[in-house]
């Protein structure tokens, strides 16, 4: 496995819910390799650039929520463009209650220079 490869899409990873968490879209936006994957709820959603939006924060799944947290980020496959993550996340109220626990995968890859999230498929609403 590749150290050099797993660091830097570990920090996508730490950048990624950093950037959520603190509702920038334009830096969560950066954590991305476009277009980007994203498989939950039955869905297969091909997300683009400009894509996310300020008002998702407080909309649907996340009407209740306040910030989230990864709890696991094991790396299935690495190699020197692209690393698989079994991770879990769980996502917070404000009062520190807990929303839910969520599994996914996420595949980081390198493109053009570039560590982002390419695919997450993830059992979250």
């Amino acid at each position: 496995m590749s150290a050099e490869a797993i660091a830097a899409a570990e920090k996508v990873l730490d950048d990624f819910m950093a950037a959520f968490n603190a509702r920038d879209v334009e830096a969560w936006d950066r954590t991305f390799n476009f277009p980007s994957v994203r498989l939950a709820s039955g869905r297969l959603v091909i997300l683009q650039p400009g894509d996310h939006r300020p008002g998702m924060f407080g909309e649907g799944a996340l009407a209740e929520w306040d910030h989230s947290a990864w709890e696991r980020r094991e790396v299935i496959h690495a190699g020197p463009d692209k690393v698989h993550f079994d991770t879990r996340f769980t996502r917070y109220r404000k009062d520190g209650s807990v929303i839910g626990g969520f599994d996914s995968v996420y595949v980081v890859t390198l493109e053009d220079g570039h560590w982002g999230v390419k695919i997450r498929s993830s059992y979250a609403p």
